[in-house]
C-alpha cells in the first residue's frame, strides 16, 4: 500500500468528505471507535466549509492517501501566539486502529511548527469521550484544565476538554 499525506486541493473535497461523514456520523462510524454518532445527530461538516478551509492561507486539511484513495484527514490550522490547533482528524472507520491516525497527528503537528511556525498545538475533545482523551494523552497531549463550549447548541449541552501539546 502506498500512503501519501498531502494538503488538500478544492478538488479533493468531493472525495474527503464522505470519508469524514462515515468516520464521525450515522452507522458507517459505529464500524469504528472515535466517532460521535451516539451523541450528535446531522452532518458532521459540509463542502462549503471544506472549501473555507482549504482557501484559508493560515489553514490547511491534510488527506492521508492510499493508493489513490482518501482515507483520512486532518485540519490544523494558526491560531495565532504560536499555537496551532489540530481538527476534524477522522479516519475511515475500518481503517482505524491501524496506526493512521497517528501518522496524520505527526503530519498536523510538524505543519503546524513548519509552516505556521507554531511552538504549541491545542485541540479539543467533547469531554465525555474519555476513551479518546486518553489515546491524545498517549501522544503526549495533555489536559490543560480549560473547558469550552461545544459549538452547536445541544440539550443536554456538550462540553470540550482542551489539550495541548509542546512541539519540539
Amino acid at each position: 500500500m502506498n500512503l501519501t499525506i498531502r494538503p488538500a486541493t478544492l478538488a479533493d473535497l468531493p472525495a474527503i468528505h464522505p470519508v469524514i461523514e462515515r468516520a464521525y456520523r450515522g452507522e458507517t462510524a459505529r464500524q469504528g471507535w472515535t466517532h460521535e454518532a451516539d451523541l450528535i445527530q446531522g452532518p458532521r461538516t459540509d463542502l462549503a466549509t471544506l472549501t473555507a478551509i482549504v482557501e484559508h492561507p493560515r489553514q490547511a486539511l491534510l488527506i492521508a492517501w492510499e493508493d489513490g484513495i482518501p482515507v483520512g484527514c486532518v485540519n490544523v490550522a494558526d491560531h495565532g501566539g504560536a499555537t496551532g490547533y489540530l481538527g476534524l482528524l477522522c479516519i475511515e472507520p475500518l481503517r482505524q486502529a491501524g496506526g493512521l491516525g497517528r501518522q496524520l497527528i505527526a503530519a498536523a503537528e510538524a505543519h503546524a511548527r513548519d509552516a505556521f511556525g507554531c511552538a504549541r498545538i491545542e485541540m479539543t475533545v467533547i469531554e465525555a469521550r474519555r476513551k479518546l482523551i486518553e489515546y491524545y494523552l498517549r501522544r503526549g497531549y495533555a489536559e490543560t484544565g480549560e473547558r469550552r463550549d461545544f459549538p452547536i447548541p445541544l440539550d443536554p449541552p456538550l462540553f470540550m476538554t482542551v489539550l495541548a501539546k509542546p512541539l519540539a
